[in-house]
């Protein structure tokens, strides 16, 4: 039993799923600016949804996932799972979280949900086959989940303080794959996948990786001058974040870093989006 519960968490990716769920939440408590038993079957329909959407990822990159070191002991490489069955779990996972955020919330509420289904299984996944730069139009898919909150709690889709919001967690994206990809990119070259290490320079990309870094330190001030954070307290917390995370980052832009670890940078953003979630998910209970 404990083995086929490691598989099942393996091919959901719960990790990232769960902090799927948590822009969710944010969405939802920024629209309504309380917290009540609305949000639950949404949230957990979003999050069975993303479950469903990471192993079908599974089931699509098995191919390639069998010729890199990262990824060649994921379930179905590794021999421990049956595609077929990944497929059939895949499958469930997408009907039900549909189903429960439309049972939870509205129409809209679902169909941006399998939008992001969309997105990222049939437009990012088969894209990042082609080109290396797969990444900035597949970083949509983040901003879809805070939206599904956000229209789940009654909030208008076109309201501009959404927009902002979407765009933050749009932004953030790129630079964080694109720190993996200093760590990973030669496993990519080796499986066959456009890689942007074989594109551009090491140094051109840590340049770019601190621009778009940099413009997500913005992105998180925008939110904050929007109105979505009103006490004084998070929003001196999100300017002394934002300032951490240029200051941090700016040390990418010099030429001789004989010591160079992306993880260490891409623990960093990811500390700083979570001090971003936890912000939007408590000011407006406050």
């Amino acid at each position: 039993m404990k083995k086929y519960l490691g598989i099942l968490l393996e091919l959901n990716k719960v990790r990232i799923t769960f902090a799927v769920t948590l822009t969710t939440f944010a969405g939802y408590v920024l629209a309504n600016s309380a917290l009540d038993t609305g949000i639950i079957l949404p949230a957990l329909g979003i999050f069975i949804l993303a479950c469903g959407s990471a192993a079908l990822n599974h089931y699509q990159d098995r191919d390639k996932d069998v010729l890199m070191e990262r990824t060649r002991s994921r379930p179905i490489p590794s021999g421990q799972i049956s595609p077929d069955w990944v497929l059939t779990i895949a499958l469930i996972e997408i009907a039900l979280g549909t189903y429960l955020i439309y049972l939870g919330s509205n129409f809209l509420a679902a169909q941006l949900g399998l939008l992001a289904l969309i997105w990222y299984n049939a437009i990012y996944t088969p894209l990042k086959r082609k080109t290396a730069f797969a990444v900035i139009p597949g970083s949509i898919i983040g901003s879809i989940p805070p939206a599904v909150g956000w229209v789940a709690a009654g909030g208008e889709l076109t309201d501009p303080r959404l927009m902002i919001l979407a765009f933050f967690f749009f932004i953030w994206q790129v630079p964080h794959f694109w720190l993996l990809m200093l760590k990973y990119g030669e496993e990519y070259e080796k499986a066959g996948y456009p890689s942007i290490t074989a594109t551009i320079s090491k140094q051109q990309i840590k340049n770019a990786t601190f621009m778009w870094t940099a413009a997500t330190a913005v992105a998180a001030l925008m939110v904050a001058a929007a109105g979505l954070l009103t006490t004084i307290f998070f929003k001196v917390l999100v300017l002394i974040a934002a300032v951490w995370l240029v200051s941090v980052f700016s040390k990418l832009l010099r030429n001789k870093q004989e010591d160079f670890n992306p993880f260490h940078y891409f623990m960093r953003i990811n500390y700083f989006v979570l001090i971003m979630i936890l912000a939007m998910s408590i000011d407006p209970l406050l």
